[in-house]
């Protein structure tokens, strides 16, 4: 490998990070927490986009929303907690909001795409699944 090819690949990695940071951060303090707290609250009112339930979709929420995203930040079995992030925002932006308009399908969208992207990169070198 050469001196180039190093420099590249470090900042391949510290753009991956920087990727999970952000994210991970914003689904789990923008999205996730509010809906954890719900379910701390005993608050079980939730959309049921799937008819699993509300309290059944809920769960599966915050699991992605804070569980996954918490994942995604440490760089901890970053592939796998990918997919439920996947999973929620493809509902949200193609099931909850697809006749709320562009913005709100647009927004789920700039979600959706990171996470396919860590996907298919994996975390990089700065994250525990490197260490492992």
């Amino acid at each position: 490998m050469t001196y180039q090819d190093d420099q590249q690949s470090k900042l391949t990695d510290i753009g991956l990070l920087l990727l999970r940071l952000t994210f991970g951060g914003l689904m789990l303090v923008g999205h996730g927490w509010g809906k954890m707290m719900k379910i701390v609250n005993g608050e079980w009112g939730f959309a049921d986009p799937l008819g699993l339930g509300m309290e059944a979709s809920l769960v599966l929420a915050v699991f992605a929303e804070v569980i996954c995203a918490v994942l995604i930040i440490i760089g901890l079995f970053t592939r796998f907690a990918t997919i439920p992030l996947i999973i929620t925002m493809l509902v949200a932006a193609f099931i909850v909001h697809a006749n709320d308009g562009f913005s709100k399908i647009e927004f789920a969208v700039l979600y959706l795409v990171p996470y396919i992207v860590l996907l298919l990169t994996g975390p990089g070198r700065y994250s525990i699944d490197a260490r492992r």
